[in-house]
């Protein structure tokens, strides 16, 4: 892929194994320190796209994701979806007997809790999976692991004492990729909106039915506060189809009428687990 790509974390990082996979391991990236840095990388002109991970098949939203995806300009532009396997990592000439401790990212972290809890280590908790292990490749400590990726192990010199560790075999990331631009069109598309209701009864209802009565189907719908009006709440929906397919495109403007604030995202091509 042309370009450049922005994702948070370090080097090594899950974010990067997604850019490699699918959009070829020629693609330049660029490294963040936060989700936010890796909006303003976009807008500012230091990269063309980010990739941003919004959600794990174990752990659920990446809530910090959604709250962002509203506050800035940025298009939706394609899903990928990542299968997760952990590793265990360690400095090298360390054994598994020797750990006391082991550090990641809380995502990462949550994701191989049954296996941290089977063998009695601490969980310290680290901004990034590739950090972790960037960070434990200059202390050597014989009594810390790190989870991250193989790609990490590679990258930062540390020998792998474990593979897929992670407690459920089925682990996936969803990504979205973003842009300044909205995505051409798609048949096999899928459309992801947020929108806001008046607090009167049935106002969500009425929301829903407006795509159930043209049996468009619904694949995830999330609710997060709205952060500009206390115990109001901001619905993310992600749906099948395109918003310029006539039966997604009236749903929408019957929606605008029951809704008193409504943003389409995105609608990009969707993505089967792996693909």
């Amino acid at each position: 892929m042309k370009g450049r790509v922005a994702f948070q974390g370090a080097m090594g990082a899950y974010s990067q194994a997604a850019i490699w996979k699918f959009l070829g391991r020629d693609t330049e990236c660029l490294p963040c320190a936060t989700f936010e840095e890796l909006f303003h990388a976009v807008l500012d002109g230091r990269a063309t796209h980010a990739l941003l991970p919004v959600e794990n098949s174990t752990t659920g939203s990446v809530h910090p994701a959604y709250d962002l995806l509203l506050e800035h300009p940025l298009f939706i532009q394609r899903e990928l979806i990542l299968r997760i396997e952990h590793a265990l990592l360690a400095a090298p000439n360390t054994s598994l007997e020797r750990i006391r401790r082991v550090t990641s990212h809380p995502q990462a972290l949550a994701q191989c809790e049954g296996y941290i809890r089977r063998h009695g280590w601490e969980a310290v908790t680290a901004y990034d999976t590739a950090g972790a292990a960037g960070q434990l490749a200059e202390s050597r400590d014989p009594e810390t692991a790190v989870i991250a990726s193989e790609i990490a192990a590679q990258l930062y010199g540390l020998q792998v004492l474990d593979r897929s560790i992670q407690d459920w075999a089925e682990n996936y990331t969803r990504f979205f990729l973003l842009g300044m631009q909205p995505a051409p069109y798609t048949s096999q598309a899928k459309t992801t909106v947020v929108f806001a209701t008046a607090h009167v009864p049935g106002a969500l209802y009425h929301c829903l039915g407006e795509f159930a009565s043209r049996n468009l189907n619904l694949t995830r719908i999330e609710s997060r506060p709205d952060r500009k009006q206390p115990w109001h709440y901001l619905f993310y929906v992600d749906v099948e189809g395109h918003s310029a397919d006539s039966p997604l495109r009236a749903a929408l403007q019957a929606l605008a009428a029951h809704t008193t604030f409504l943003r389409i995202l995105g609608s990009y091509p969707a993505a089967l687990p792996g693909s």
